[in-house]
């Protein structure tokens, strides 16, 4: 497909025609292509990491003669779960219904990379899976319960451990958390979008790489303001919980799927990579930490941010690590949170 339309649900949104593109509702237009005129590079954003070893079996057992990011997604018209965007090529009848994911057929083989699933997904004849768009660099898959679809994601005890209670604790704080559950070797998030409800889409859309905190508010400012507050708490937990992995993939707003207004900052997801998930923190002096340094800029940048910045407690770390369930060292977990929360500029 060299030429095709973009759209969200059944309305078209541009046309990439000779690499050029030509845009047709620029309020539903997705904001990559609002911030970049390159609907290739678009398709890449929505690519399932080819690095991943379970991506390559996928692929494999779908027969994909062609395995390159573009192709993948082009595959899949483009659609994933989180969103209504999605690509047809020039003149076709294709509807949004005819795309859109009903089934996880080939979640186990992307989550697992099980020999009996490959051979399971190989025999399939449709071939129109969630997976080819699910990005990220661990082993995932959507799985479908009762119409909603979760994120099932690998995860060892520690990880697991982190990323509940960083859901937990942000929860009892009363911030915009995405919904976690423990599971067997995995830990499991409900779809935020509600099947796509609002559409989703991450800061790289409006940020692209940049990463660096006052400048992400600045751009928030100007897209949706009332983001600003989910944002700074988003950031108080990466700080105190020690999270290195925030990134412009796995945060970013959320849009209404009829006009494209800016609704908010969406919730707080994917904490793996926090707290004790590579381990116990040998140091548990902070004092030339880069988090907590960056964070404190942000606040010094714009001291009223100050004020989305809670009140805890060692009583409000340990009720979130008892409500886990799970064995690790709580005291240790406490000292170590609330000694970087000592560290904070309130």
């Amino acid at each position: 497909m060299k030429d095709f339309e973009i759209l969200s649900r059944d309305t078209v949104d541009a046309v990439w025609k000779d690499n050029e593109l030509k845009v047709l509702n620029n309020d539903l237009l997705p904001l990559h292509l609002k911030r970049v005129n390159d609907a290739k590079s678009w398709l890449e954003t929505r690519a399932i990491d080819s690095h991943r070893a379970n991506s390559r079996l996928l692929k494999k057992a779908l027969r994909l003669a062609e395995k390159d990011d573009v192709s993948t997604v082009l595959h899949v018209n483009a659609a994933t779960i989180t969103d209504t965007y999605w690509v047809r090529a020039i003149g076709s009848d294709l509807k949004y219904e005819d795309v859109r994911f009903n089934k996880d057929y080939f979640s186990n083989l992307a989550l697992r990379g099980l020999y009996s699933s490959f051979n399971s997904a190989a025999k399939r004849k449709d071939t129109k899976t969630p997976e080819l768009t699910n990005i990220g660099s661990f082993e995932k898959c959507w799985k479908l319960k009762n119409g909603r679809w979760w994120m099932h994601k690998k995860a060892n005890h520690e990880e697991m451990f982190s990323e509940i209670f960083i859901y937990k604790l942000g929860t009892n704080l009363g911030f915009n958390m995405a919904e976690y559950q423990r599971g067997k070797n995995v830990v499991k998030t409900k779809d935020f979008t509600n099947n796509a409800s609002v559409n989703f889409e991450p800061a790289y859309s409006f940020m692209g790489d940049n990463e660096d905190y006052i400048e992400t508010l600045n751009a928030l400012k100007f897209l949706c303001p009332d983001a600003i507050s989910d944002y700074v708490r988003m950031l108080f937990l990466d700080t105190i919980c020690a999270n290195p992995d925030r990134h412009t993939f796995n945060f970013g707003i959320l849009r209404d799927v009829d006009t494209g207004n800016i609704i908010g900052l969406a919730p707080n997801f994917d904490n793996n990579m926090a707290l004790i998930s590579r381990g116990y923190p040998k140091n548990i002096n902070s004092k030339n930490d880069l988090l907590i340094k960056l964070f404190n800029d942000l606040l010094n940048y714009d001291d009223s941010l100050k004020k989305y910045v809670p009140l805890i407690s060692d009583d409000i770390v340990k009720d979130a690590i008892k409500s886990v369930g799970m064995r690790v060292k709580s005291k240790y977990i406490t000292e170590f949170i609330m000694n970087r929360y000592a560290l904070i500029d309130k």
